[in-house]
């Protein structure tokens, strides 16, 4: 069974930096669109961050763009999300979500094209 996990959430001033890592066994990210979904306290989940295959197949929803930077380590099997800047808006549970891509090049903006899924890791942006 494919298993992504989640790490390097937690508490943080705003105006600190995180940095979060998707990691995947078995599964290759090299042949895969993979997505950072948020899910903050009371709201409904929503696209952050998306990535596929080659250049320019990166997307980033208006609120993160100059902040938020998504890349991947394809030899490890392992998706980051560099998040700078913080705010307490971006206090939420943040989940890793892929698909492999087939012949297709560009990632997904809908959660239902997704087919595994993280546990989520907490990031609380305070104070």
């Amino acid at each position: 069974q494919v298993q992504l996990v989640e790490s390097g959430g937690g508490l943080v001033q705003p105006g600190g930096s995180l940095t979060l890592s998707c990691s995947a066994s078995p599964f290759t990210f090299g042949y895969s669109a993979v997505a950072w979904f948020r899910q903050a306290p009371g709201k409904e989940r929503e696209l952050i961050s998306c990535i596929g295959r080659g250049d320019g197949t990166k997307y980033y929803t208006d609120s993160v763009k100059d902040r938020f930077t998504i890349s991947r380590d394809n030899a490890n099997n392992t998706v980051f999300l560099q998040m700078n800047s913080l705010r307490g808006e971006d206090t939420g549970v943040y989940y890793c979500a892929a698909v492999y891509l087939g012949s297709a090049r560009r990632c997904f903006k809908r959660a239902d094209d997704y087919t595994y899924w993280g546990q989520g890791t907490q990031v609380t942006v305070s104070s």
